[in-house]
């Protein structure tokens, strides 16, 4: 036997080569494919966003003035979210698909849609977030991102193979998203962790949505004498000042992965318990969730002369403001806020379709900022913990929800990044006891032994 002879059991053929894939031609012509795709997908995504953005304002601040009003009524959210829930209702009925992935069982990254379930998809995504369901938009991005990819791809290929096809659509996914979180770094992480891709495939199915996501920044970042269009990013352009970590700090750091473990289990389980009969009766209970939302903005108005906006929508855009402007915020304000805010997003997550991360953020932000007026809990520190913490709870994604906390606080992340992490793990093993294994049953681990190791 030679020396890189294949090594295995008697009887059993040899292992199979995880990297063969790469060394082959198909292989770089599929890196050529995911590099031609990356510019389209990415500036799709960015209209995509930007659309959601114009019809937001045009929606909640142009109509009222157009029909007369001198500002947006304090009634206003209320015919917005019944549009809004019986265009989603009416899409995941009628269209074929359910609209996208349903938000309330987390991110999900299965396979791409099929071309007839794309337009339900944007429409869907696009009415929850333009008219002010409390989701973002990473889902929908994911899943047209895929679908159009593989769409695109089979135009000229029909005969695609299904394997190809999963790294196309894999592709597709990584440009769009990355166009959101305004890094193919970050995009890379979340879906890694989102689709529980491992083992030495990792790199494999990885590399051709990287390079996608790449080339597609351009768009963005520009090149040569082209300025490009100028980049969503997560980073806040004002973050106040933190201090190196104390003790004191790293006991905040596991109160507060508790308490967001407690509050982001309460709403995922609110929201699933609610889902099947909002699914019973679905354009009906959709246009009711709405209202429902709407009501809890509008309470929120009226009891602390704050914008309902506040409420309404995922939050991205406020993260800032709110981080700018805490000082204005009593703790009472805070708090409801969070309970108007959270109570929204269980109501969005049992009907609509989007995606979970910005609500998860901006509750976090929000939590963090209210303990910050305690004593030994700095406001930035707080902050980062806050969102960190939410979003593995609601996310179940400890390394995606590290990085995003974090590169939000820019050059302040690498400081409070210990806190961060501790935080984050707290909340992670507390919010998977929590939540009932998939059978029902706790399942005990497969022991270690010559066989599994």
């Amino acid at each position: 036997m030679s020396a890189d002879s294949p090594v295995g059991p008697p009887g059993e053929p040899p292992p199979t080569d995880p990297f063969a894939l790469v060394r082959t031609r198909g292989y770089v012509g599929l890196l050529v494919i995911a590099a031609a795709l990356g510019v389209p997908i990415s500036a799709a995504a960015y209209g995509f966003l930007a659309l959601v953005g114009e019809l937001q304002t045009w929606t909640y601040t142009d109509l009222p003035k157009a029909l007369g009003f001198r500002e947006t009524p304090p009634w206003w959210p209320l015919p917005l979210l019944a549009v809004a829930g019986l265009l989603v209702g009416a899409t995941i009925r009628y269209l074929p698909g359910t609209g996208g992935h349903k938000p309330a069982e987390g991110l999900s990254t299965a396979g791409a849609p099929k071309p007839l379930e794309l337009p339900g998809i944007f429409v869907a995504a696009a009415a929850t977030l333009a008219l002010g369901a409390v989701l973002g938009p990473e889902a929908p991005l994911i899943a047209l991102g895929s679908g159009t990819a593989v769409w695109l791809v089979r135009l000229v290929k029909p005969d695609l193979p299904e394997q190809v096809g999963s790294v196309v659509g894999a592709a597709g996914s990584f440009a769009a998203v990355s166009t959101l979180l305004g890094s193919p770094l970050t995009g890379a992480f979340l879906l890694m962790e989102a689709s529980g891709i491992g083992g030495p495939m990792l790199g494999i199915v990885l590399v051709p949505g990287l390079l996608a996501a790449g080339v597609g920044s351009l768009v963005f970042v520009g090149l040569d004498s082209w300025t490009g269009l100028g980049t969503y990013s997560l980073a806040l352009p004002a973050v106040p000042h933190a201090d190196t970590p104390d003790v004191t700090e790293f006991g905040w750091a596991l109160v507060i992965g508790l308490a967001a473990a407690l509050v982001g289990t309460g709403i995922r389980r609110l929201a699933l318990l609610a889902q099947p009969r909002v699914e019973r009766h679905r354009v009906t209970a959709t246009v009711l969730m709405g209202l429902v939302v709407a009501g809890l903005a509008i309470a929120f108005a009226e009891g602390t002369g704050k914008a309902a906006t506040e409420v309404l929508y995922s939050g991205q855009s406020a993260l800032g403001p709110l981080l700018a402007n805490s000082a204005s915020y009593s703790v009472g304000t805070l708090t409801l806020l969070i309970v108007c805010k959270g109570l929204a997003y269980c109501a969005s997550l049992s009907a609509f379709r989007g995606g979970p991360i910005f609500p998860a953020m901006f509750l976090g932000a929000t939590g963090g900022i209210a303990l910050s007026h305690l004593p030994g809990l700095e406001l930035t520190p707080a902050f980062a913990m806050g969102i960190g913490a939410m979003s593995v709870t609601m996310l179940g994604l400890p390394l995606t929800s590290v990085l995003l906390a974090t590169l939000l606080l820019g050059s302040q992340g690498l400081t409070v990044m210990p806190l961060v992490i501790v935080t984050v793990v707290v909340a992670y093993v507390v919010s998977k006891r929590l939540s009932p294994p998939p059978t029902g049953r706790a399942q005990a681990p497969a022991p270690v032994g010559p066989a599994t190791r």
